[in-house]
């Protein structure tokens, strides 16, 4: 197999090492973060709560997942003691890298797929 151009290099002064991009990639290659990912790109910031019920996914479940999109940096949580509430509360948002993989690497991926699926129908 051969490649039309070199794979990009990483800037010198960069802040991410490959290996963060790579564990990004991999955090959102999971069927559960995908859909938290997307579901937080499609309705901006969210708490918890709406997001076990929109995907449907068991709150322990979902926070394990929401910490590793955390971790690698694709998500950002917001932790917020509300008024007249008991306990905090915790609302997450995809981050600006989150979109970028999520746009330029699974969502690339699914758009090539459409073009030849297009071009050969």
């Amino acid at each position: 197999m051969t490649y039309r151009s070199d794979p990009p290099k990483l800037l010198e002064e960069s802040i991410l090492e490959l290996e963060d991009y790579l564990a990004m990639q991999r955090a959102v290659s999971e069927e559960t973060r995908y859909r938290i990912v997307a579901q937080l790109l499609r309705e901006g910031e969210t708490s918890a709560k709406e997001l076990a019920e929109a995907l449907d996914v068991p709150s322990n479940k979902l926070h394990y997942h929401l910490d590793k999109l955390v971790d690698v940096g694709v998500v950002a949580n917001r932790v917020e003691n509300e008024r007249g509430a008991d306990g905090l509360y915790s609302y997450y948002v995809a981050t600006s890298l989150g979109e970028a993989v999520m746009e330029h690497g699974i969502g690339e991926l699914i758009r090539t797929e459409w073009d030849a699926h297009d071009r050969y129908a």
